[in-house]
């Protein structure tokens, strides 16, 4: 499967590895996209992981970060629509596709 990030998800991306570089130092923001990208790897090659959750959504929680993965498994792609942090306003990507 091949990956695909919206450019909301990829921003929040962004956002959250600035976040961590900024508040903690350079390292952990690296370690942040790092943890994204074993992530994404991981459901390429078991798309079907993360459980469904909203439709025909599915989650998957980042290991190290309180941000979880909200993708959708598409025929030959596995599309990234947020990369949503766990407390903070549930559920605003929706209207995403």
């Amino acid at each position: 499967m091949n990956p695909s990030v919206s450019l909301e998800a990829e921003r929040e991306l962004i956002d959250g590895a600035v976040f961590y570089a900024r508040e903690a130092n350079a390292e952990l923001g690296l370690a942040f996209i790092a943890e994204f990208e074993r992530s994404l790897g991981v459901l390429c090659s078991y798309p079907r992981l993360g459980p469904v959750w909203r439709g025909t959504t599915r989650r998957f929680p980042l290991r190290r970060f309180p941000y979880t993965i909200i993708y959708q498994v598409k025929p030959e792609e596995v599309r990234v629509i947020a990369l949503a942090h766990q407390s903070r306003r549930p559920g605003y990507w929706r209207a995403r596709k």
